[in-house]
């Protein structure tokens, strides 16, 4: 049961270190503007060596940023749960603090698939046809892997929940 918790608290810490870093940094997308290469993120963009704030209110940028963020912050809440998970005593005898770190994991996977989905379909069918040399770039892939890795430290969870439940219903040995 331990050993599925650490692998989760691994995933879950890797996950959420990855969803930060992909949140903050400007390498969601490159393109050629002009002949020159240009970059962009979900709070900047970077033009000629120069970098802009994005001050349009566009709603797939909106959504992305808000769903990242919410992902993040309940990958962090998962972990807090997934940490208590590791002690012995209960103050409520129903609530199972495995099951609520796996739940929370499962959240933030939910919260970056849509993050991500947003953003792929926005990209791909109106700045994709935009710009003509684009690809996307090093964040996003991160954005990727930190749904890997969250949706795994979902299931390590729930699997250390599954295993206490059945030692709890058969006893200890």
């Amino acid at each position: 049961m331990h050993s599925f918790m650490g692998g989760g608290l691994f995933c879950a810490i890797v996950g959420n270190i990855l969803l930060v870093v992909s949140t903050a940094t400007d390498y969601w997308m490159q393109y050629r503007l002009s002949g020159s290469f240009a970059h962009q993120g979900l709070w900047r963009y970077c033009m000629s060596g120069k970098c802009y704030m994005q001050t349009d209110s566009i709603a797939y940028w909106n959504a992305t940023r808000a769903f990242m963020i919410l992902s993040a912050m309940s990958c962090f809440a998962g972990i807090i749960a997934g940490i208590l998970s590791f002690a012995h005593f209960s103050a409520f005898e129903r609530f199972n603090r495995s099951f609520a770190a796996g739940i929370m994991f499962f959240v933030s996977t939910l919260f970056v698939l849509l993050a991500m989905a947003i953003y792929t379909g926005v990209t791909v069918n109106f700045l994709g046809k935009r710009f003509g040399d684009w690809r996307f770039s090093w964040s996003y892939i991160l954005g990727w892997v930190a749904l890997l890795m969250t949706f795994f430290a979902g299931i390590f969870y729930m699997c250390a929940y599954r295993i206490h439940e059945c030692r709890r219903v058969v006893g200890p040995r």
